[in-house]
């Protein structure tokens, strides 16, 4: 019996130990930030909604014989939007930001075809 009662202890001891321990790598062995990668799409339409939210929708070109798709990006800055038309086909950057994709940057672009390199 008391060697039971010790078992429990040293494990109880032991899940202790590891909860303590920080979940996630410390803040000096924290992973890089990668690159932002551009993305080519048509832009298709711009949304505001009631609480002032602004949003975007691409048309993404897509990378494989799969349909076109289209996605919503947030807009924090308007000011990303001055110039481009409806229908332009722009490349863009975005970062997911508060649980949604937001864009961080965006401009006008050649025409993008499939299957063939965009630049």
């Amino acid at each position: 019996m008391l060697r039971l009662v010790v078992m429990i202890a040293l494990s109880l001891a032991t899940v202790a130990e590891a909860a303590a321990q920080p979940a996630g790598p410390a803040p000096a062995e924290a992973k890089a930030e990668a690159a932002p990668v551009t993305t080519y799409a048509r832009f298709t339409s711009v949304k505001e909604e009631a609480d002032g939210k602004l949003y975007v929708r691409l048309k993404l070109l897509p990378r494989a014989k799969i349909p076109f798709t289209v996605q919503a990006f947030r807009v924090r800055d308007r000011a990303l939007l001055a110039g481009i038309a409806e229908g332009s086909w722009v490349r863009f950057t975005a970062r997911h930001i508060d649980g949604e994709n937001t864009l961080t940057s965006i401009q006008t672009a050649a025409e993008c075809r499939r299957f063939q390199k965009c630049d």
